[in-house]
């Protein structure tokens, strides 16, 4: 049976500052953040399986990213809990605010590497996560692959 890539496309809004960055990202910001999630596997072959001829049903890779991204990161400020924008992010904690503390810099680089561990542990055993691309801008994005990360 061929192996088929399926893509799904997510949206949402996130606010971020890299700490010790020499440029404009050094303060608090946002994105409108587009992610493209793309699996790969074989159709199902089973004829009395609901999902016979898919390779994941679209609203299963949906539950998944939505649980593990979506829901968590819309409208969360991430911020590096090993600088000291901590006691900023407690701040707004105190405050009411949706933060997120992570153990690296939340660039695009390293939100995806974050964001392809958090799908694969999700995914069913016969599908692979093949790409993911993290638009952060209309002209600007990081991609990964899962054969770069062999």
């Amino acid at each position: 049976m061929s192996n088929i890539r399926i893509t799904k496309q997510f949206s949402f809004e996130t606010g971020h500052a890299l700490y010790g960055y020499d440029g404009k990202c050094k303060n608090v910001h946002g994105h409108s953040y587009k992610l493209s999630v793309t699996v790969i596997g074989s159709p199902i072959t089973d004829r009395s399986n609901v999902k016979f001829g898919m390779v994941i049903d679209f609203s299963d890779l949906k539950k998944i990213v939505k649980e593990e991204i979506v829901d968590q990161f819309d409208h969360a400020t991430v911020f590096n809990e090993t600088t000291p924008h901590i006691e900023l992010a407690n701040e707004l904690k105190n405050r009411g605010h949706h933060v997120i503390l992570v153990d690296y810099q939340p660039t695009s680089e390293n939100m995806v590497v974050d964001f392809a561990k958090r799908i694969v542990a999700r995914l069913p055993d016969r599908i692979q996560l093949f790409s993911l691309k993290l638009q952060e801008t209309d002209s600007s994005f990081a991609e990964w692959y899962a054969s770069d990360n062999l």
